[in-house]
C-alpha cells in the first residue's frame, strides 16, 4: 500500500574535499548527531524520452537505507524545495498504485530504468535542546551510470538539507546561511536524476513546450492553451489522491481549454478544435459528478448547522452523512475510472498533437491588442443577450434555466478576460473581474436551484421513512429565498459590468 508524505528540502554541491561545517550554534540547533554512512542504490525509471523528468518527476526503486522501497516524488513548489513523496514497498515491477499517478505524463508508453545511483551517505541529525528531530543533513558521494545511451558515467558529491515533519522551513535559511559562510552554494539541478542526466547527456525527445510568447494573436492564444494543458495533466495525480481542491481544479483546466475555442475560433480552425471541445467536455461532465456532490454536500453541512437545535426534527444530521456518503463512494469510483480509461488518454493525446501542430487560421498573425478584444466583445455580447433574456422572464422553472444559461456565457467571458491578460494587461484583468462578478451571482443562484433538488428529495427520502421532513423543508425555503435575493441582486451587478467604459476599454 502507498504511502504518501511531504518533502521540504535543499540540495548544495560540495566540491573536492569540502566537509560539512559545523550546524551546531544555528538557532534552534542544539547537537548535530552521527548516524553513519548507509549506501544506497536506486533504479529510476522514466520514458525512453525522459517524459516525468521533463515535468520534474521521479520514480526510482531504491534498496538500502531505512525507506527502501518505490518512491515516487511529485513536485509541489520546485522553487521551495516542496515535493510530495509516495512510497510503495519494494517489488520487482513498478506497483500500480504509483503507475497510475503517473498516467497522465506516460500514457501508455512503457517506463523503463534510465539511470542507476549508488551512494554512499553520511547523515546527521540536527536535534533541539529536548532531543527532537528538526532537520536530516546527509553528504552524499552519488556515482551515476546512464543504462543506456552508451551507459556513460558520472560522480559528484551534494549535501541535503530535509525538514523533520514538524519543523518550519525558516530553518532551512538558517541552515542555508551558515552552509553559505563556508562556501557551499545552492545546487543548479533540483534532483540527483536531473543532474545524472545532464552530465551523462543524451536528450530525449521533449513533450509539448510552451512557446515564447510573441506579439500575435496566436502566439499568446497557444501560450494559454499550453498553461491549460500543463495544469490539466498535473492534476491528474492530485484527484487519484483526491486531494482537497483538486478535482475542482482539473475541471476548470478542462473548461478553459474548451471554453478557449470557442472564444478563439478566428484563430484557431474549429473543424479541429470543435471534436477536440467535445471530448472536453465530456471529461468535464464527468468529473462534475465528483465536484458537484462535494459543493453541494459542503452547502447542506453547512446550511444544516444554521439551523437551531430546536428545529432540527429528526436524524437529519445522520440522514445528511449516510446521503453524502453513498454519493461520494460512487461518484469518486467513476472518477478514477474514467481517468484510467482509454477516452480520457486519447483525448491527452489529443490536445498534445494539437499544441504540436496547431491549426492556427490567418487571423492568428494579427497583433494581440487586436484581435484579442474583438473575441472577449463577442463573448461579452453573447452574455449580454442572455442575461437580458433571463431578466425578461418571471421567476420560475424557465428563469432558472435562463439564468444557468447566462452564468455559462459569464464564465466564458471571464475566462477570455483572463486568457488576454498577458497581452491586454489591466484592461482585460478588469473584465475579467467584472465578469467574475456577474459569474458569481449567477453560479449562487444555480447552486440553489441545484440545492432545492437535493433537498426535496431528502424530505421524500424521510417522510418515506417515518421522519419528520420539516427541516428539509425550512432549508429549502430558506435556499427559495437565497435564490430570489441572487435575482433581485442580478440587475444592479449587470449594470456596472455592462458600462458603456468596459467596452471603450477593449476599443469596442
Amino acid at each position: 500500500m502507498a504511502e504518501t508524505r511531504r518533502e521540504i528540502e535543499r540540495k548544495y554541491d560540495a566540491g573536492a574535499g569540502q566537509g560539512l561545517p559545523d550546524l551546531r550554534g544555528v538557532a534552534g540547533v542544539a547537537d548535530v548527531i552521527d548516524k553513519g554512512v548507509t549506501d544506497l542504490d536506486a533504479v529510476y525509471y522514466d520514458t525512453a524520452d525522459q517524459r516525468l523528468a521533463r515535468a520534474a518527476i521521479t520514480l526510482r526503486r531504491r534498496t538500502g537505507g531505512s525507506d527502501a522501497g518505490w518512491h515516487l516524488k511529485l513536485p509541489v513548489s520546485l522553487a521551495d524545495g516542496v515535493r510530495d513523496e509516495i512510497q510503495a514497498p519494494l517489488s520487482d515491477d513498478v506497483p500500480p498504485a504509483l503507475t497510475g499517478l503517473v498516467r497522465s505524463r506516460v500514457r501508455d508508453t512503457p517506463l523503463v530504468p534510465v539511470v542507476r545511483l549508488r551512494s554512499a551517505r553520511a547523515l546527521r541529525h540536527l536535534v533541539d535542546a529536548s532531543g527532537a528531530l528538526l532537520a536530516e543533513v546527509s553528504v552524499d558521494d552519488v556515482r551515476a551510470q546512464r543504462l543506456h545511451d552508451g551507459s556513460a558515467t558520472a560522480a559528484w558529491t551534494e549535501i541535503e538539507v530535509e525538514l523533520a515533519k514538524e519543523t518550519t522551513p525558516a530553518l532551512l535559511d538558517k541552515v542555508e546561511k551558515r552552509l553559505n559562510k563556508a562556501g557551499v552554494r545552492r545546487a543548479k539541478s533540483t534532483s540527483k536524476l536531473a543532474r545524472a542526466l545532464e552530465e551523462t547527456s543524451g536528450e530525449g525527445r521533449a513533450q509539448p513546450q510552451a512557446p515564447r510568447t510573441g506579439d500575435s494573436a496566436g502566439s499568446h492564444v497557444l501560450a494559454y492553451l499550453h498553461a491549460q494543458r500543463e495544469a490539466l495533466v498535473a492534476m491528474d495525480p492530485a484527484v487519484r489522491q483526491d486531494l482537497p481542491d483538486s478535482v475542482h481544479q482539473m475541471r476548470v483546466a478542462t473548461r478553459r481549454l474548451r471554453s478557449a475555442f470557442k472564444t478563439y475560433r478566428k484563430i484557431l480552425d474549429r473543424n479541429v478544435t470543435d471534436p477536440l471541445g467535445d471530448e472536453l467536455k465530456w471529461l468535464a461532465g464527468e468529473l462534475g459528478v465528483d465536484r458537484d456532490r462535494e459543493v453541494l454536500t459542503e452547502r447542506l453541512t453547512t446550511a444544516l448547522a444554521d439551523v437551531p437545535r430546536t428545529l432540527r426534527l429528526g436524524p437529519v444530521r445522520a440522514r445528511l452523512r449516510i446521503w453524502s456518503i453513498a454519493g461520494r463512494t460512487g461518484s469518486r469510483r467513476k472518477t478514477v475510472a474514467v481517468l484510467d480509461s482509454a477516452r480520457y488518454l486519447a483525448l491527452l493525446d489529443a490536445v498534445d498533437a494539437l499544441l504540436a501542430d496547431p491549426p492556427l487560421r490567418e487571423a492568428a498573425a494579427a497583433p494581440a491588442e487586436t484581435a484579442l478584444p474583438k473575441a472577449m466583445l463577442k463573448d461579452f455580447d453573447r452574455l449580454a443577450a442572455r442575461v437580458d433574456h433571463a431578466l425578461a422572464l418571471a421567476p420560475g422553472e424557465e428563469r432558472d434555466v435562463a439564468m444557468h444559461e447566462a452564468r455559462k456565457a459569464a464564465k466564458r467571458a471571464r475566462y477570455a478576460g483572463e486568457a488576454a491578460k498577458p497581452a491586454l494587461g489591466k484592461p482585460a484583468k478588469r473584465f475579467a473581474k467584472r465578469m467574475k462578478a456577474v459569474q458569481s451571482v449567477l453560479g449562487e443562484h444555480q447552486d440553489s436551484v441545484v440545492a432545492r433538488e437535493a433537498l426535496r428529495n431528502l424530505a421524500i427520502q424521510a417522510h418515506a421513512a417515518g421522519e419528520s421532513a420539516y427541516t428539509w423543508g425550512l432549508l429549502y425555503g430558506r435556499e427559495e429565498a437565497a435564490a430570489a435575493a441572487r435575482e433581485r441582486e442580478l440587475p444592479e451587478v449587470w449594470a456596472r459590468a455592462a458600462a458603456p467604459k468596459v467596452r471603450s476599454a477593449l476599443g469596442g
